[in-house]
């Protein structure tokens, strides 16, 4: 698999540079996040949270948590308490305010954290999950490694990533949108190019489908599956320890 970075002329690695555009873009990550997605982007969060509604999972980790948009989603299956990491520590301050403006603070709790080096003991979370942080991984099988050791047998995960449409007309559009819209729209309101440019070549080149299925199979996963959302613009992966 090629390693997409947001600058590939650059010599430092995969994950120093998505830190860096991520605290960059931190502010206006959320209004960027509606305006481009059309606000579709709630269901789909909502979609990887009634996936984990069955097994009633009571410690959750959301991985690449960003701005914990789906941490305070899965508030939804009433767990004990939800931990959100990510290596912007940028992106947890704009979540962390979001937390304590909706008195959160005790049951989410926000860290800054390398996903592919959890600070947690094996066997620690009922479910797993992620939006849109796994195409950010420098290494990741060792990410999907990670999220199995500290999940407890029996607990699930829910990936949720961006994925390229196969049906006509959608497809097309997907990619003209992708290609031109999403660059100039994100770079201007971001102020910040590279981080809009990087979006859709990092999706160009992730192994979707049964391609990151087998990523996550070779961590351990059982019952692997793929559900495409919204035409294939967006998939949700679920597997269990």
């Amino acid at each position: 698999m090629k390693i997409v970075k947001p600058n590939q002329e650059l010599e430092t690695g995969k994950k120093e540079q998505v830190e860096q555009m991520f605290d960059s873009i931190a502010p206006r990550y959320d209004l960027l996040n509606r305006l481009l997605s059309l606000g579709i982007d709630k269901g789909w969060r909502k979609k990887a949270i009634q996936s984990l509604a069955s097994t009633q999972p009571k410690y959750i980790l959301d991985v690449a948590t960003g701005t914990a948009d789906l941490a305070i989603a899965a508030l939804a299956l009433n767990p004990t308490k939800i931990t959100g990491v990510d290596i912007s520590e940028l992106m947890l301050s704009v979540g962390r305010t979001k937390i304590s403006k909706q008195n959160l603070d005790p049951r989410i709790e926000l860290l800054r954290a390398d996903s592919e080096a959890l600070p947690f003991e094996s066997h620690t979370f009922d479910a797993v999950t992620v939006a849109f942080g796994v195409r950010n991984f420098e290494n990741l099988q060792k990410g999907l490694d990670e999220m199995y050791r500290v999940l407890k047998p029996g607990g699930r995960i829910a990936v949720l990533e961006f994925s390229t449409p196969q049906s006509f007309p959608t497809k097309q559009l997907y990619l003209f949108y992708f290609k031109y819209i999403l660059p100039l729209w994100g770079g201007l309101i971001s102020k910040n190019k590279e981080a809009y440019t990087y979006l859709p070549e990092s999706v160009k080149h992730f192994p979707e489908g049964s391609q990151f299925l087998a990523y996550v199979n070779r961590s351990g996963f059982t019952q692997a599956n793929v559900q495409p959302l919204t035409f294939g613009i967006c998939s949700l992966y679920t597997a269990t320890k």
